[in-house]
């Protein structure tokens, strides 16, 4: 998704059942979707930075939602430990999807 977002959010869109219409992607479409999807422009949001989430007694501010934004900046955040547990549940919940972790 990182390397190639328009190929993959074309795939995305089919698999969910609403692909693209020719008219879309030449319209440019898609890619004003991944602008206003993108970690930038999300990031940027007056939401997203002086929000609050709340939920069942908790809350906390929207920005600690967004870190970098990098491919691998997990390996900052989680154990290798902490990663592996959440392969394996992300493959018992994609398990029979046809989905694949990568």
């Amino acid at each position: 998704m990182k390397t190639e977002p328009l190929v993959y959010s074309k795939r995305m869109a089919e698999f969910l059942g609403q692909p693209f219409t020719l008219e879309e992607e030449e319209t440019g479409v898609i890619e004003g979707i991944l602008e206003l999807c993108s970690f930038e422009t999300m990031s940027n949001l007056k939401v997203n930075k002086d929000g609050v989430y709340k939920e069942d007694g908790f809350s906390t501010r929207n920005d600690v939602f967004f870190r970098q934004g990098k491919v691998g900046d997990w390996t900052n955040h989680l154990t290798l430990e902490m990663a592996d547990g959440l392969d394996r549940i992300a493959q018992q919940k994609f398990h029979g999807s046809g989905l694949a972790l990568v």
